[in-house]
């Protein structure tokens, strides 16, 4: 289940890519299979060695093309152990919600990233998680957990003062916040409950079969209860011709900026 839309954030093989926070590595598998150069990279020891795992088995069922390689290490987001420019994309994906200092975290991305680089940042929406805090403390007062709610204007402007220039916003995962709502309704750690294991049900079978009927569905849901919000930017002071006039990378990229959280 990807977050990054990658039809609006251009992904070309042999880029240099750093999945920040790769937790169980959905998005570093996907730009392997697009033939990128990846390195995943995540504070804990026990999914690093799952995602390393999963790297090896996609590159012996030749899921990966020619040039690809992939990487999985242990690292801290605010001490990135990266040279200045080493990456031609970051994706930090449902993590800067945790990280106290989330403006160390956008300064380290930004000085590994090169110029005319492009990032993709997600966290969960202001709406739909407001109702998850306010129905469940359990939900984010954990050791690890949610420590804030961002507005889209808060993220966007933190990211500007980073340095990065924003092109297009997006919200996605419509069904995913119903979801949510039950979990925190009956209890986060309660998912033996009957509207809990249904609508869990449910998401499998979407995730698995990908029917027209829930797509659909979550198309129409994702700009107003879509559970995750998604920014894209530049790292500016790109070679000229690199961006477009609204900052966007010139490759024909379909980004657009949808209503706010």
């Amino acid at each position: 289940m990807l977050t990054v839309d990658f039809s609006r954030f251009p992904l070309a093989p042999g880029d240099r890519v750093l999945d920040l926070g790769c937790g169980a590595g959905r998005h570093a598998f996907e730009c392997y299979r697009r033939g990128a150069r990846v390195v995943a990279l995540d504070r804990n020891a026990e999914e690093i060695r799952e995602v390393a795992k999963w790297f090896a088995a996609m590159k012996e069922a030749g899921e990966a093309p020619a040039g690809a390689t992939a990487t999985a290490m242990e690292g801290d987001a605010l001490a990135l152990p990266f040279p200045d420019e080493s990456f031609d994309v970051v994706i930090i994906s449902e993590v800067m919600e945790h990280i106290p200092d989330d403006k160390g975290v956008l300064a380290e991305m930004v000085r590994v990233l090169r110029p005319g680089g492009r990032i993709a940042v997600t966290v969960p929406r202001y709406g739909p998680e407001k109702i998850c805090w306010a129905l469940s403390d359990a939900y984010h007062e954990v050791e690890g957990g949610h420590i804030r709610i961002y507005k889209a204007d808060e993220l966007l402007g933190k990211m500007r003062e980073a340095g990065l220039r924003p092109y297009g916003t997006h919200h996605a995962h419509g069904l995913h916040s119903p979801y949510w709502w039950l979990k925190c309704a009956f209890g986060v750690d309660n998912d033996q409950a009957l509207p809990v294991r249904a609508y869990h049900k449910l998401l499998v079978w979407d995730i698995m079969k990908k029917p027209l009927a829930t797509r659909l569905a979550e198309q129409a849901l994702n700009p107003v209860i879509g559970k995750s919000f998604v920014a894209y930017a530049t790292k500016p002071h790109a070679p000229q011709g690199a961006l477009g006039e609204d900052g966007a990378p010139a490759t024909g990229s379909h980004a657009t900026t949808e209503g706010r959280a």
